[in-house]
């Protein structure tokens, strides 16, 4: 198996993407387990924020890496929380209170204008001065509940209703979810990619 970095600490992230990308051969490793930290996310776009970490992860390893830039796009909140998903409530990685503050904001609108998606960008690079990036992306569109369900997945998955469910993502087997996600059309995309290559 190759063993390819994730350039994340999210171990949510990992285990999905490490279910995903094993039965084509890698073996996807957390950055922290090399003691690296995450990378400053200052790029304007999931794309950039994407490269950002993935350069970060192989720089500082000297093995190929794989970064995933997503996040909750709400259409009644202009596009929020967006590139701050993680970190919309103010601290990086506190679910409960992102998803708190989410419902806070939302508590006044009806479910017709409940709309959202999910965006996942995937950025995989061979080394760190690679200049062909492997980039695939992926979009899960649905609606934002008006309370949280289910105990799978993490981040928003529980307030997140996708198109043609009756139960939110965090209520979806691990499977399935990791079949129609966001980050699993990404996957399939980049899986493609790799196979060409």
């Amino acid at each position: 198996m190759t063993r390819l970095i994730l350039a994340s600490s999210n171990r949510g992230k990992l285990a999905e993407l490490a279910d995903l990308l094993a039965p084509c051969g890698y073996e996807l490793i957390a950055q922290s387990d090399h003691g690296v930290g995450d990378a400053e996310e200052t790029g304007a776009t999931f794309i950039e924020n994407a490269i950002i970490k993935a350069r970060h992860a192989t720089r500082a390893t000297g093995l190929p890496a794989l970064a995933d830039d997503s996040g909750l796009v709400v259409d009644a909140l202009d596009g929020e929380p967006g590139l701050r998903s993680a970190r919309y409530a103010g601290r990086h990685g506190d679910d409960a209170a992102n998803n708190a503050l989410l419902l806070q904001r939302l508590r006044d609108v009806p479910d017709t204008a409940r709309s959202a998606h999910f965006y996942c960008v995937l950025v995989m690079l061979r080394h760190a001065q690679d200049p062909q990036p492997l980039i695939a992306e992926g979009a899960w569109h649905g609606r934002i509940l008006h309370a949280a369900r289910g105990v799978n997945g993490f981040g928003y998955d529980p307030l997140f209703q996708p198109d043609g469910h009756a139960v939110s993502s965090a209520e979806l087997d691990p499977a399935m979810k990791n079949a129609i996600s966001h980050r699993g059309q990404a996957l399939a995309a980049l899986r493609e990619r790799l196979s060409r290559d």
